[in-house]
């Protein structure tokens, strides 16, 4: 990932309002599409131009050709505010980020994926299950004629319900079922939205259940796929983190944080 500096200069008359509008707007067509990671962008106006910092999955992120119809609205009412297409300027690599998986930046498309978030990633949802790197949304391009809007805050919602787990001593109930029930309305949205990208890129995509605390840690490393009930423990961890996988309901899962050591 790469940090960014976005310049807006001001091209015309306009009011700090009105110039707040449209860059927030623009910025979140383009967090909506999967071009901008985060939902912040710090903003400091110098000279005669706004400037706005970024995290962007790779350095063409913010190419044309990637936007959605709400990003090239955007864009092209960004001079109707006063100001000018953004100037980018790459100021270096993320050193604390994950790296975006390499296959669609050389032209190839993973065999499969996986569909996984934590509360302190904000790269995508969806990744290499080669690599396990993520894929950048826009790259996917799972969707053709709407953006990713709903799979950002999906991960938005799963990512503070994981906060809230990760913070907390004791883990309240409700948290707890919405993220490891495999029914909860959480995973059953993410599971959709992991077959609707199965679907539009006929591809295989493995969606990660999380797996924190358990009833039962005696019997935890022998439980059974909570969609099929068959077997579904590896031999050796996926990717070293999901003993647990069903090639059948396209589930991984880890052995409960809380049974682990």
């Amino acid at each position: 990932m790469w940090v960014a500096e976005l310049c807006f200069k001001v091209i015309a008359d306009t009011n700090y309002a009105t110039a707040e509008a449209a860059l927030r707007t623009y910025l979140e067509a383009l967090i909506f599409q999967g071009q901008v990671l985060g939902r912040e962008w710090p903003t400091h106006f110098a000279q005669d131009s706004f400037f706005c910092r970024v995290v962007l999955p790779s350095q063409d992120a913010l190419l044309p050709l990637y936007h959605s119809q709400r990003g090239q609205t955007a864009l092209a009412q960004l001079g109707a505010a006063g100001l000018s297409y953004p100037q980018l300027a790459i100021l270096g690599q993320d050193l604390m980020s994950n790296h975006t998986d390499p296959c669609h930046q050389n032209g190839e498309q993973p065999a499969a994926y996986i569909w996984y978030s934590r509360f302190a990633q904000m790269n995508s949802v969806l990744y290499c299950a080669e690599h396990f790197a993520p894929v950048p949304l826009y790259q996917a391009a799972f969707r053709q004629h709407q953006d990713y809007e709903d799979v950002i805050r999906w991960q938005l919602q799963f990512q503070a319900l994981d906060e809230v787990q990760m913070q907390q001593a004791s883990v309240l109930p409700s948290t707890e079922r919405s993220l490891q029930g495999l029914h909860s309305q959480l995973n059953q949205q993410g599971r959709q939205l992991a077959r609707e990208c199965a679907n539009a890129l006929q591809r295989s995509v493995y969606y990660a259940l999380y797996s924190g605390t358990s009833a039962d840690c005696q019997n935890e490393t022998s439980k059974i796929c909570p969609s099929c009930g068959g077997a579904w423990r590896l031999n050796e961890p996926w990717h070293g983190l999901f003993d647990f996988r069903c090639d059948r309901c396209y589930l991984v899962s880890n052995i409960a944080w809380q049974c682990q050591g």
